[in-house]
């Protein structure tokens, strides 16, 4: 038996004189899957006791049952690890997305092309060594992430790059490239939208941004407050940043016009854009967007609380997916479709 299992699993080795104490790696197609195998003193396979890695648990989920049907009916230790490689087969076939340790040749190309790129560079790495969080910074000082997670066969296979950009990131990649030559392209892809950069921070450093409320450098539109209940929705190009940008003003028609706008453009003091009914700017997700439309109130309200608002009153009514009431500010007529 000892034979066999030698030279059947040459990865799996006993660990005592005993021979109750085996441990190695389990090869089903390429991959390796550590595990440890606790024989009782009489040897007796039924009562042994495994221990697997967590790669090999998560691909048995589900099979444990079989998995201890054949550990019962099982004469020997290499019959065993046979019928195991079976079920393994089924569970890789099930979950391909299943990954295995990598040699050591990967472990040793990674370490050398971290040093090549500088372990200042990194700002994290995941346990297991495949999930890297590396920083760069653009030519105005900004700090940014790149993530790269890198393939088991790694340089042979290209990573999988991301980062918080307004455009999507292009990495040229070859089974010669390295961290070092990575973390170059992002550089210049960097510096390709540092202009773009620039201009957005200028918007929020002298206007008052009501959207995105936490912006991220991936985010080319803001929706800047103007005046009382009226905002403006920009739209900046990350190609041509300082092109005129698209734009959509947001409010009443009368507080809107094109005299008030340019009035008011960039006035960051003294406005007020919360829901007159539940005195909030953010419900979830949404933003007062329902006003007023006479020029003596023009207050803004949320649409789901305008709506529960009119549909309490008794002199509301309804046609169709529209609610006829009074403004709960200045009684006027006001309509809101029903939310959805």
């Amino acid at each position: 038996m000892e034979s066999s299992l030698v030279r059947d699993n040459p990865l799996i080795l006993p660990l005592n004189k005993e021979k109750t104490v085996y441990d190695g790696f389990i090869t089903v197609q390429e991959r390796d899957f550590r595990m440890r195998i606790l024989l009782p003193p009489d040897r007796q396979l039924k009562h042994a006791r495994l221990h697997f890695c967590w790669q090999l648990k998560h691909l048995l989920r589900g099979y444990e049952q079989v998995v201890k049907q054949r550990l019962q009916q099982s004469t020997d230790l290499v019959s065993f690890i046979l019928e195991l490689k079976t079920v393994l087969e089924v569970g890789l076939k099930s979950r391909p997305d299943c990954r295995s340790i990598p040699p050591p040749q990967y472990y040793a190309q990674l370490f050398s092309e971290m040093e090549t790129l500088g372990w200042v560079k990194l700002l994290s790495i995941d346990a297991e060594f495949q999930t890297l969080r590396l920083k760069a910074e653009d030519s105005s000082g900004r700090q940014h992430i790149l993530t790269v997670k890198l393939k088991p066969k790694h340089p042979a296979e290209a990573p999988e790059c991301s980062a918080d950009l307004p455009v999507p990131l292009a990495i040229t990649w070859t089974p010669q490239s390295t961290l070092d030559q990575l973390h170059s392209q992002f550089l210049l892809v960097l510096d390709s939208l540092t202009e773009f950069w620039d201009v957005l921070d200028e918007i929020d450093s002298k206007t008052w941004i009501l959207e995105p409320e936490k912006p991220s450098r991936a985010d080319t539109m803001r929706r800047i407050a103007i005046g009382n209940n009226v905002s403006i929705k920009v739209e900046v190009d990350p190609k041509h940043p300082k092109m005129l940008p698209e734009c959509c003003l947001l409010g009443a028609e009368h507080e809107a016009l094109p005299k008030s706008f340019v009035a008011k453009v960039f006035v960051a003091t003294g406005l007020s854009d919360e829901c007159g009914i539940c005195y909030s700017y953010r419900l979830e997700a949404a933003i007062p967007d329902q006003v007023c439309n006479d020029p003596r109130c023009g207050q803004p309200f949320h649409q789901a609380c305008l709506y529960e608002w009119l549909r309490a009153l008794p002199s509301s009514r309804q046609s169709f997916n529209i609610v006829f009431g009074e403004c709960p500010y200045c009684s006027k007529p006001i309509t809101v479709k029903m939310a959805s």
